[in-house]
């Protein structure tokens, strides 16, 4: 199966954060990229749209990507959302999820192949583990969505194949290299495409003693989590300046 106008929405996943690359807009890569690069080889005239941005929760996702996604005429979209709203002190899920089939309807009714995530599993340790349990229910809307309008899942929370922190970049909220590179490779295997990606060597967890273990969780809330927090109290987010990096269609340089 061959696609000639990609156009991938979403938020930081899709973005490519992690996934540093000076060369690229918005100084990064990531997965869709990827993908992107692979299916450009199978046709000469493929043409694709990144319009993600950073910080974005499903409604603005939707509100300010879903349009002007469609003007574009895709016959692949990738749309990942939800991962901003869930960590919120408060959501409504069973809102959030009516607006999100509403949404891929569209995206489906439109003739394009749809592509949707679940939310990673936060595990039962950690800062994300006192909400697993919103990322579980998240995810169920998600199968049922996806099921719902015949879309392509790409099932993150299933993924038991590889440790979470060695495909974590340092911030512990987003892709690496390696992790971006992996996930470029199962979207593809969903969608039934035959590729020959393979994932940079996966660095060993590194074994810590208490106190650099301390050492590291005061490293992490100083220089993420405290920025985080105080973005969440202001009202603001990371993606406030930033523009999506490939807004129109395009060949791939």
């Amino acid at each position: 199966m061959t696609f000639r106008r990609y156009v991938a929405l979403g938020d930081s996943f899709t973005e490519g954060v992690g996934d540093p690359d000076p060369t690229r807009p918005n100084g990064l890569r990531g997965w869709a990229d990827r993908v992107a690069e692979h299916l450009a080889t199978l046709d000469p005239d493929f043409r694709y749209a990144n319009l993600a941005i950073r910080g974005r929760k499903l409604p603005a996702i939707l509100d300010e990507q879903l349009a002007p996604g469609l003007a574009l005429r895709p016959d692949l979209v990738t749309i990942h959302g939800g991962g901003n709203d869930v960590l919120r002190p408060k959501v409504d899920l069973d809102a959030l999820a009516s607006r999100y089939d509403q949404a891929i309807g569209q995206l489906t009714a439109s003739g394009a192949r749809v592509v949707l995530f679940t939310l990673f599993d936060p595990g039962t340790s950690g800062v994300f583990a006192g909400m697993r349990g919103r990322f579980a229910l998240f995810n169920e809307w998600a199968r049922e969505i996806a099921d719902r309008h015949d879309a392509t899942l790409v099932d993150m929370w299933r993924m038991r194949d590889v440790e979470l922190p060695v495909v974590m970049d340092t911030d512990r909220m987003h892709l690496n290299t390696a992790g971006h590179t992996m996930m470029a490779m199962r979207v593809l295997d969903a969608l039934g495409v035959a590729h020959d990606l393979t994932p940079p060597p996966l660095a060993p967890i590194p074994v810590l003693t208490r106190r650099e273990k301390v050492a590291e969780n005061a490293r992490w809330t100083r220089e993420f989590l405290v920025p985080w927090v105080h973005r969440r109290l202001t009202g603001r987010s990371s993606g406030d300046l930033v523009d999506p990096k490939r807004p129109a269609l395009a060949p791939i340089d």
